[in-house]
């Protein structure tokens, strides 16, 4: 099996296991999320607006907008980074690409702090996505310039043992799940 095949079949398993979970719990659970946002008030930080069976950070970053900047990403090419728009409760939002809202006036900015959307993560913080390499291209600009916090926030349901990962997958500093807050250890090496 090739690496794409293998990364696809891992997606199919953590959708249908995100899709469990959504359905059981409902897209809320941001407490958690809410709690460690606590920690870094007034950071700039991206969440997401969430689609389809995605936990849902709004609640999260609803409070974390009283205290500091707060954006979601904007897609604007395949193979570019994301950019991030300034969000705030109520902002006025039209549609942006793969179905995600966005800002209807874009204010960009560079967050330290994201919180991550995802398919699939591991305890290591490996992370799998919807494929697009968006996140990965974006963590490593933006971890070029300076310190920045990767916050995958996620079902524990959508845990994995272990995925396909590649050298330019992007680690996670910590997941955030509805029923814990997982603190990833860097590898020694």
């Amino acid at each position: 099996m090739s690496l794409d095949e293998h990364k696809a079949a891992a997606r199919r398993a953590a959708f249908a296991r995100r899709k469990v979970a959504y359905d059981r719990q409902g897209p809320g659970a941001a407490g958690k999320l809410s709690e460690v946002l606590a920690g870094h008030r007034g950071v700039a930080l991206s969440g997401y607006m969430p689609i389809r069976t995605e936990i849902d950070p709004l609640p999260a970053m609803e409070e974390a907008a009283a205290h500091g900047p707060v954006g979601v990403p904007v897609i604007e090419a395949a193979g570019l980074p994301l950019k991030f728009a300034r969000w705030e409760p109520g902002c006025a939002l039209t549609d942006g690409p793969f179905g995600a809202r966005i800002p209807a006036a874009l204010d960009f900015f560079e967050p330290e702090l994201l919180i991550v959307p995802l398919v699939a993560f591991t305890r290591a913080g490996g992370r799998l996505g919807y494929g697009g390499g968006f996140y990965d291209r974006t963590l490593e600009r933006l971890r070029a310039r300076r310190p920045t916090l990767a916050i995958g926030f996620a079902f524990a349901a959508q845990e994995s043992e272990d995925l396909p990962l590649e050298p330019t997958d992007q680690p996670l500093d910590l997941v955030v799940t509805e029923t814990e807050v997982i603190t990833i250890r860097p590898s020694s090496g």
